[in-house]
């Protein structure tokens, strides 16, 4: 699995347990070449473990299997939405929709160029979009462990989590 610094599996695997997915990476980079980008490698490392799976009832995270018609649907909503502030993958220079809360809060990661890529959220219940300085890989494992975003995420129960699959 690929990770970038920023990154820590076994904080990760502490939270959610074994990965649930194998060979999703490789997915998860032919969404992103087709769609003329390349992810950050922690999203990748996440998404191809992980992907595909609703962790504790509250957050649903996009993997290969949903990556597409994720974008093609609640994308394009999203994209002509005033709170929105990015066009939205696979629009060329497009944000990353990568996920939902139960809330109907959307997740994203937008390209800051670089290959710097930081997490953002439209959160429905404020109507209003919240960007962070924070890169998928910490943002997640930091936001997981109940370090950041409390006013909006859930608190947490004792990990490890409950993943459900979409399989």
């Amino acid at each position: 699995m690929t990770t970038s610094p920023r990154t820590d599996p076994p904080a990760l695997s502490k939270l959610l347990g074994p990965a649930v997915r194998s060979g999703g990476e490789e997915q998860i980079e032919a969404v992103a070449r087709e769609w003329g980008v390349v992810f950050p490698p922690d999203f990748v490392a996440v998404a191809g473990a992980y992907g595909d799976v609703t962790i504790c009832e509250y957050i649903f995270f996009c993997g290969a299997r949903n990556l597409r018609s994720y974008a093609a649907g609640m994308g394009r909503r999203l994209e002509v939405s005033p709170t929105v502030p990015h066009r939205v993958l696979p629009s060329s220079g497009g944000a990353l929709v990568w996920g939902n809360t139960i809330e109907g809060d959307q997740l994203f990661l937008v390209d800051r160029g670089g290959g710097r890529w930081t997490v953002s959220a439209f959160r429905r219940g404020w109507a209003d979009w919240y960007d962070t300085d924070l890169e998928f890989g910490e943002w997640f494992a930091r936001m997981l462990a109940g370090e950041i975003e409390t006013d909006w995420m859930p608190e947490w129960p004792a990990p490890p989590y409950e993943l459900r699959t979409s399989d």
